[in-house]
């Protein structure tokens, strides 16, 4: 994380505090558009970050949009977003959401099973007709080196690749004149934060040649190509981003032999990203509540934890979380210390035996390279602190400040 994201002093915000800084969103932006060939299109995936600001830098600088939810589906149209360049995804849509979707102006959904797609055709016949659907696919088998696999083992996402070579029909769709929508491409998504070209290159090989087959399996040549992203980038420590300084000249003589037509757009290709696009242009800035020593070992209490950060450490997926201390103040260094949030449970620990610098009660510290699945992935509402601000930076000025409040509202009964 570069120091000019900090070049304003601490104590001028109120901590704990995330803060954002769209030069970075754009540097990384520029890094992944030179590692993907020429012609595609990258996809912001929401997951990863839903601030308007990230969303709407990287909208203006061409990228579309990958949402979930209705939720997203707002953040990304308040950021400015078209519907006609979102893709909806995820393996549970309701039938409501995809109708809500649909008449926002979303008409490419990403669909995992027959049912899906008959649910897709379903909105489109009651309200007009045109969508496109991309049916996702789970390979036969993993890529090695993923962070978290997405195909090749049994799983909610995607329908199996054998399932849609034994029975091609079931995942043709509806006739034209009844729904007007149709299967235009495949999505195929094979894991997550893989930061070496190899990796990367093992991983979209596979997808493409599963096209290929899918292609071939249901008898339709594709006008789109989703293969997916697992850009690696450093979480919670500091690092830069990594560089793939071949991978797009690899993908373009790949996606050739499969795809001869793709530099003219049949198909036109898509990939992903969220964590690569997002996760360096944030850092979380907090103070040290108490130092203390327990059973010999020193022990680091923060004013955050992991309702502010890294609540999926609950499932232990994480890595230990050691924050930099920003203004050291000498005195002994602390080894083996265990550093922990404020809430009430022993699973609000970010790390069991880190070496730190000396610490005082009220100094200031700071976690990087957190600008993806930070606080939007984060326990907010467990015990009710309050949510950390949300400071967003542009060319080392604070351009805007807020805060999300979780409420309670009377539900409606049916």
């Amino acid at each position: 994380m570069s120091e000019r994201a900090l070049d304003f002093p601490p104590d001028s915000i109120e901590l704990p505090a995330y803060l954002y800084d769209l030069d970075q969103v754009r540097a990384a932006y520029r890094l992944l558009r030179h590692a993907v060939p020429e012609p595609s299109d990258i996809l912001y995936s929401l997951k990863a970050n839903p601030h308007p600001w990230v969303v709407r830098t990287l909208a203006e600088l061409g990228c579309r949009a990958e949402i979930c939810s209705v939720g997203e589906l707002a953040a990304a149209l308040e950021a400015g977003v078209a519907p006609d360049r979102m893709l909806y995804s995820g393996p549970g849509k309701r039938d409501a959401e995809v109708v809500e979707a649909f008449k926002a102006g979303v008409r490419r959904f990403s669909v995992d099973s027959p049912a899906g797609l008959r649910q897709v055709e379903e909105a489109a016949a009651r309200h007009g007709g045109g969508a496109e659907c991309l049916l996702r696919i789970n390979d036969r088998t993993p890529v090695a080196g993923q962070g978290l696999a997405m195909t090749g083992t049994a799983s909610q996402f995607g329908a199996d690749a054998d399932w849609v070579s034994a029975e091609p029909a079931a995942f043709s769709p509806g006739p034209s004149d009844r729904s007007g929508s149709t299967v235009v491409g495949f999505h195929v998504y094979q894991g997550s934060n893989l930061d070496t070209e190899d990796a990367l290159m093992a991983q979209f090989d596979a997808a493409i040649a599963t096209c290929r087959r899918m292609a071939d399996a249901l008898a339709i040549e594709p006008r789109v190509l989703d293969l997916g992203g697992g850009f690696g980038a450093p979480f919670a420590r500091a690092g830069q981003l990594p560089r793939f300084a071949t991978l797009a000249g690899r993908l373009a003589e790949r996606l050739q032999r499969d795809f001869p037509g793709w530099r003219q757009g049949r198909p036109g290709v898509l990939f992903e990203s969220g964590r690569y696009l997002a996760g360096s242009c944030g850092q979380l800035v907090t103070r040290v509540a108490d130092v203390k020593v327990s059973h010999g070992r020193p022990v680091v209490v923060l004013e955050s934890g992991i309702h502010h950060l890294g609540g999926m450490s609950g499932l232990r997926r994480l890595p230990p979380m050691v924050p930099d201390l920003i203004s050291p103040a000498g005195g002994e260094p602390l080894r083996q210390a265990i550093v922990a949030g404020p809430l009430c449970t022993p699973l609000d620990t970010w790390a069991r035996a880190a070496d730190l610098p000396s610490l005082r009660r009220g100094d200031v510290v700071r976690v990087p390279n957190v600008g993806a699945y930070g606080l939007s992935a984060s326990l907010l509402a467990f015990l009710g602190h309050p949510v950390p601000h949300e400071v967003v930076l542009d060319g080392g000025q604070v351009v805007d400040v807020s805060q999300l409040h979780i409420t309670r509202r009377p539900g409606r009964s049916r």
